[in-house]
This record gives structure tokens, C-alpha cells and sequence, in this order.
């Protein structure tokens, strides 16, 4: 019950916060590093839960912030967890 008052009101804030102003469907590289930590984004990267684009024209590496933030809602530490702790 608990966890579904919590999806319920991140849900409702998620759309206030699109109605108001905006959120890009993408974001950099760099921002999903302050948001969700170097090392936890390298992992994701590494183990395929999210994918990275690199559009032609820049330089910079966009991740979709809708896989981020699926990922990062989840529960995948199984996947970091040494043999004897999972």
C-alpha cells in the first residue's frame, strides 16, 4: 500500500511538473552523472538497462531520462552484489 501511495504521488508530481514547465525527453551524459552517480550510469551503460545517443552534429552523449529514471526507480543491485551477498 505503501509503495503504491509513493508511485501514486511521484506520478502526480511528474505531471505537474511537465504541465508547468517543460522536461527534454533526453538528457546529457554529464547530468545523468550529478542525478544518479558516475558509477551507477556506467553500470547502467555497461549492462545494456539504458542506451546512449550521439547525434552527428555534437559531441555530447544524451541518455532517454524516461529508461534513467525506470532504472533508477528499480530494484537492480543484484547486479553489483558480490556471488555470496546475493
Amino acid at each position: 500500500m505503501a509503495s503504491l501511495l509513493k508511485n501514486a504521488a511521484e506520478q502526480g508530481t511528474s505531471n505537474a511538473i511537465k504541465e508547468e514547465r517543460p522536461v527534454p525527453d533526453r538528457m546529457t551524459k554529464a547530468d545523468a552523472y550529478r542525478l544518479y552517480g558516475r558509477s551507477n550510469v556506467d553500470r547502467w551503460l555497461r549492462e545494456d538497462l539504458i542506451s546512449a545517443q550521439q547525434p552527428t552534429d555534437t559531441s555530447q552523449i544524451f541518455l532517454d531520462r524516461s529508461e534513467l529514471e525506470a532504472v533508477a526507480a528499480s530494484s537492480n543491485r543484484i547486479t553489483y552484489l558480490p556471488a555470496r551477498d546475493r
